[in-house]
């Protein structure tokens, strides 16, 4: 399958190539558009926890598929909601912090993200969530996701609770047969895309 034009399974094709391709189809999305999909992520995504659940979110900036309506959504579905607080030492990604959201009560931080104030969680905290919600540019039928390669969610994702809900947010056509992997990745066990909802992947 392809995403829009670039071929994710085509031998050569780079992960910075994927990158590209889909940054730039991104950013083509009309406004109406943009709004039409995320409405069907929240609605979908409110859908998938209960009340008492924990999930650890995000906040869509940019070109990135969904809206804050996603987490208010997780709110009125009586789920607690952290986010993630971005670290580095010495200039080296660090596992994610995480934030309490409280709606109204997002501060700009690095990389034009939106984050919790302090207190900050440790990066223990995302033990405790059931659902983990996890920004990407592209996911495969296996699970293998595709980001922006700062490696902040690669340091975080091992320390969730096995059984938890890994769920990586893409546009309908950014999910994929297949995708380039590592040894470290962490598999995603679904896809919430606008069109089909909540996808259960394969992990190998």
């Amino acid at each position: 399958m392809d995403t829009d034009g670039v071929d994710a399974t085509a031998d050569g094709s780079t992960k910075a190539d994927l990158r590209t391709a889909i940054l730039r189809s991104r950013r083509a999305v009309p406004a109406d558009r943009r709004r039409v999909e995320a409405a069907a992520l929240a609605r979908f995504l409110r859908d998938t926890t209960t009340a008492g659940d924990v999930a650890c979110a995000y906040v869509p900036v940019g070109s990135e598929p969904g809206s804050v309506d996603m987490l208010d959504g997780l709110l009125r579905a009586g789920t607690r909601v952290l986010l993630p607080v971005a670290r580095e030492h010495d200039g080296v990604p660090q596992p994610l912090g995480w934030g309490e959201y409280r709606p109204g009560g997002l501060v700009e931080a690095r990389f034009g993200l939106l984050e919790p104030p302090p207190p900050t969680l440790d990066a223990g905290a995302i033990g405790s969530a059931t659902v983990i919600v996890v920004p990407a540019l592209a996911v495969d039928r296996a699970g293998i996701r595709l980001g922006r390669g700062a490696g902040y969610y690669d340091r975080s994702l091992p320390l969730a609770d096995p059984a938890a809900r890994l769920i990586a947010v893409v546009r309908d056509e950014e999910l994929v047969d297949a995708l380039p992997g590592e040894p470290h990745d962490v598999a995603m066990t679904h896809a919430l895309t606008p069109g089909h909802g909540v996808v259960r992947l394969q992990p190998a």
